[in-house]
């Protein structure tokens, strides 16, 4: 018997974490699942946060040639050991050692890989849906699928955000030289000259003077307040709240929920089309998105779902999730089509999040540009004017 941290919620929500003992962590979530409960995660006691999460492409890589030599008809024990050994991340090869020696003592690897704490909730329900069904390599190449979609998904939405990142970055840089090594260089100037000065270049040193003088004050108070927000964030209450705020944003707010029904839908399509049961589903499916709003709905349509209540009614009483994404969903209910609809829903938000996404950014860049240029024609206005004004009265007096 070994002890495991579990962390649960009972029917009225609230939640709590226990330690307690059992064969295997697949016995200990079926134990409280069948009293009730709903369990967030089970992870061995002493290693609950201390291991790191493997890339998603190193993951996916071993996953390919896992399954490769699954179908070759290399046994599993093997071929764990083998890919153990030619892994180049000590770390992700120590926790491939770890399943290796579990899986010989007799664990199931769906236990065994979830014992280690740092993959996918989907993986490892995934592993669990192809034991039990007998069909291992069927569901794990499901699961292949389905990640190489979500990676290049992924990698496209970054990328279209590289650029305006970097225009922000480059405004804001800009912004610091010329304020903290620029404009104090033209106070000490037009302190020698000793004109008046007209009230946007007062402003304009009493800016850069002030940020010259308190930069060494202000830069920790930033960073302490960057780190509180983050570690908030991190709570579920401040995740909640984050979550709600980014969702209520105009435009990009609606592109986010539509990116968070995409991933609930094509990870909802791959348990179920594993031949996971709906519930089950439904709760995997809603610990594997980011969207702390979108998840809390999964859950809470959890409870209609189990009293015989369709999915396209229990997600539609959260009035969450979008009302196309809710009648494509009761089409593929009515039609016994459920998984094949879910993925035509991610197909269709992924379309409708990257148009989106490239209109928004197309109209943000030339924005962007434009504030960064009347930044520094304000601020070389504010500089030069005084200059100007020395001239004028020069040529003045000499008429």
């Amino acid at each position: 018997m070994a002890e495991f941290v579990i962390k649960l919620a009972d029917e009225r929500g609230h939640v709590q974490q226990q330690v307690q003992s059992a064969a295997t962590a697949d016995e200990l979530r079926h134990r409280f699942t069948q009293a009730g409960y709903y369990v967030y995660s089970v992870k061995p006691r002493g290693l609950t946060g201390s291991r790191r999460k493997a890339k998603l492409e190193t993951f996916i890589i071993f996953n390919q040639q896992f399954l490769t030599l699954i179908r070759a008809g290399l046994p599993i024990l093997s071929s764990l050991e083998m890919l153990a050994k030619s892994q180049k991340n000590p770390a992700f090869a120590g926790q491939l050692q770890n399943v290796a020696a579990r899986v010989r003592t007799g664990e199931s690897i769906s236990a065994a890989f979830e014992a280690q704490g740092g993959f996918p909730v989907i993986y490892t329900t995934t592993l669990l849906a192809g034991e039990r069904s007998g069909n291992l390599e069927e569901v794990l190449g499901r699961f292949l699928s389905f990640q190489r979609i979500s990676l290049s998904f992924t990698k496209k939405l970054k990328a279209s955000l590289i650029y305006p990142a970097l225009l922000i970055t480059l405004v804001f840089g800009l912004f610091v030289f010329l304020i903290t090594f620029v404009v104090p260089r033209f106070a000490t100037l037009y302190d020698q000259l000793g004109t008046n000065l007209p009230s946007l270049t007062l402003a304009l040193l009493a800016l850069g003077q002030g940020a010259q003088h308190y930069i060494l004050y202000v830069a920790p108070v930033v960073a302490l307040i960057a780190f509180l927000i983050y570690r908030w964030s991190r709570t579920d209450a401040g995740a909640d709240r984050i979550d709600g705020i980014r969702i209520k944003m105009p435009v990009f707010g609606v592109i986010w929920l539509k990116y968070q029904v995409a991933l609930f839908s094509r990870t909802l399509s791959t348990l179920l089309a594993g031949g996971l049961p709906l519930v089950p589903s439904l709760e995997t499916a809603a610990r594997s998105i980011a969207s702390k709003r979108i998840a809390k709905a999964v859950f809470s349509s959890v409870s209609s779902v189990r009293e015989g209540k369709g999915l396209s009614q229990s997600l539609q009483g959260t009035k969450v999730f979008p009302p196309l994404s809710v009648e494509m969903i009761e089409v593929g209910e009515s039609t016994g089509a459920l998984p094949q609809m879910l993925n035509s829903v991610a197909e269709f938000y992924e379309e409708d999040v990257q148009t989106a996404l490239t209109a928004s950014l197309s109209l943000i860049e030339p924005a962007i540009l434009i504030v960064m240029g009347v930044v520094v024609v304000v601020i070389l206005i504010a500089l030069y004017l005084p200059i100007f004004s020395l001239g004028n009265a020069n040529n003045f007096q000499q008429r």
